[in-house]
């Protein structure tokens, strides 16, 4: 988690002091919940219109005017509204040399040592191979797309105590046949 890209830590210094929640600040974007979460984590990019919604959504110039002052430790170049939104649209010192590229491996130590990743992590240890035999049985050979992919995490009461509801919705990918490879 602290090998986040430095656009991510003032972004998310500015959702602290904005009290906005992720959802909250997906509807001003008009951008899906998760995928809204993602962006502050360094793993996904967006476009110029969505990071400039973004920044005046989080309060434009007072959070990197508060991060510059008050979280940025040592010497080093200060956040600027540039540097921002070029993290977030993929042209940073994160992107490697390529615009858009997202380092994702980087986010997580495995296996995780946060208890909420940790059961994610629990969850396809103990139904991983369940999942793929019944994907297996329903839709043939291959793999569901975590690119052609949604997903929502939602809150169901229950007098047993509320339940979380995590929704993951891939397109299906077949793999090649033999006869594919024959050109």
């Amino acid at each position: 988690m602290h090998n986040l890209p430095s656009y991510c830590h003032p972004l998310l210094i500015a959702k602290t002091l904005s009290n906005l929640t992720f959802a909250e600040i997906a509807t001003q974007i008009d951008k899906p919940e998760v995928w809204t979460a993602s962006l502050f984590y360094g793993q996904a990019v967006t476009d110029e219109e969505t990071a400039e919604k973004l920044y005046k959504v989080l309060g434009e110039n007072s959070f990197i005017a508060e991060y510059n002052h008050n979280y940025l430790t040592g010497p080093g170049a200060k956040m600027t509204k540039e540097k921002f939104i070029n993290g977030l649209i993929g042209r940073s010192e994160s992107s490697l040399g390529v615009k858009g590229l997202v380092d994702r491996e980087k986010g997580m130590e495995m296996p995780p040592k946060d208890p909420v990743l940790y059961r994610l992590y629990e969850v396809l240890l103990v139904y991983g191979y369940s999942y793929k035999a019944i994907i297996q049985e329903k839709f043939g050979d291959g793999i569901m797309s975590a690119i052609d992919f949604r997903t929502s995490v939602e809150r169901k009461p229950d007098p047993k105590g509320d339940r979380v509801v995590i929704t993951m919705d891939g397109k299906f990918l077949s793999y090649s046949s033999p006869e594919a490879w024959k050109g």
